[in-house]
């Protein structure tokens, strides 16, 4: 990939830097490493929990005065609703997750250009406000289809935050930038990283921030800010911070490690992070000078 200028954020100050506080809105029975062992006919019959942990979210994010990016499933709102409105109510920027939690990375351009556009309007349409933010499932935008930018662009989306300039089994594109750059006529803001002994180590939350010891996360954005002088861009699932959920039985040791480590502690987490540093929405660090627009069917 050629070498691309990425973007610099903010004051110079990292002590007054904002990062982007950012949820994935979708289930634990949607999560792409469980696919193998859930199948999507089964989705609706499924215990769904999002209603009380979005609740709980949008509680703590009220709790600490903080913003944050609900990247929204349209699987979910057009179930549920209420959660959009919820979101929206509290002052929060609504952005699409994709219709159906499919992987960029396996579906055409066409398929593909069909998913987000139906999850756009869905959102708009509930919203009540123009949704400009895009992430894909399992962060699967990648050196195979950089087509799907240009496919976001022709569906009015405004910034992409889809992808993880890291090496995963699952996802990851290590070459590409880490900061903020323009690609065919939208934004692509890249979940943090640290660069640290020549390699893109992970920094932005996820099943690594239930993992590493919470001072190692808390230090890794405090660099990122102090160090290079950018917002940080963390994310989290609703289902991680829900020990009580169901579990999925069958799963290998290595899905199972994975998906259920430290449940129990993440939403504590959380809060410690949402005092630590300051925090706000997407579209308002990285597009300061958009103007918010309501939708008009």
């Amino acid at each position: 990939m050629k070498e691309i200028n990425t973007i610099r954020v903010g004051p110079a100050c990292s002590a007054l830097l904002r990062n982007a506080m950012t949820i994935d809105v979708e289930d634990y029975f949607q999560v792409s490493a469980l696919a193998p062992y859930v199948r999507r006919s089964d989705w609706d019959s499924r215990e769904c929990r999002i209603e009380r942990n979005i609740e709980s979210i949008l509680s703590l994010l009220a709790q600490h005065g903080t913003k944050a990016t609900f990247f929204t499933l349209g699987w979910i709102a057009k179930r549920y609703p209420q959660v959009v409105r919820a979101i929206v109510d509290q002052g929060h920027e609504l952005a699409s997750h994709g219709y159906g939690h499919e992987r960029a990375s396996s579906l055409s351009a066409q398929a593909f250009s069909a998913d987000v556009s139906r999850a756009k309007k869905l959102l708009e349409d509930l919203g009540g406000q123009a949704v400009i933010g895009y992430r894909a499932p399992s962060f699967s935008i990648g050196s195979a289809n950089l087509w799907a930018f240009d496919c976001l662009t022709r569906a009015g989306y405004r910034y992409s935050s889809s992808v993880y300039p890291i090496r995963h089994d699952h996802y990851g594109m290590p070459d590409s930038p880490r900061f903020a750059y323009p690609v065919d006529g939208l934004l692509e803001v890249p979940v943090t990283t640290l660069r640290l002994f020549k390699q893109n180590l992970p920094a932005s939350g996820g099943g690594y921030f239930r993992l590493l010891p919470y001072a190692l996360s808390r230090w890794m954005i405090g660099q990122v800010n102090a160090v290079d002088k950018q917002a940080a861009v963390f994310y989290f699932h609703p289902w991680e911070i829900d020990p009580g959920q169901p579990r999925i039985h069958g799963i290998n040791a290595k899905t199972r490690f994975r998906h259920y480590l430290n449940l129990d502690r993440t939403r504590g987490r959380i809060a410690r992070l949402l005092g630590d540093f300051s925090w706000g929405r997407m579209d308002e660090i990285f597009l300061p000078t958009l103007q918010s627009a309501s939708y008009a069917p």
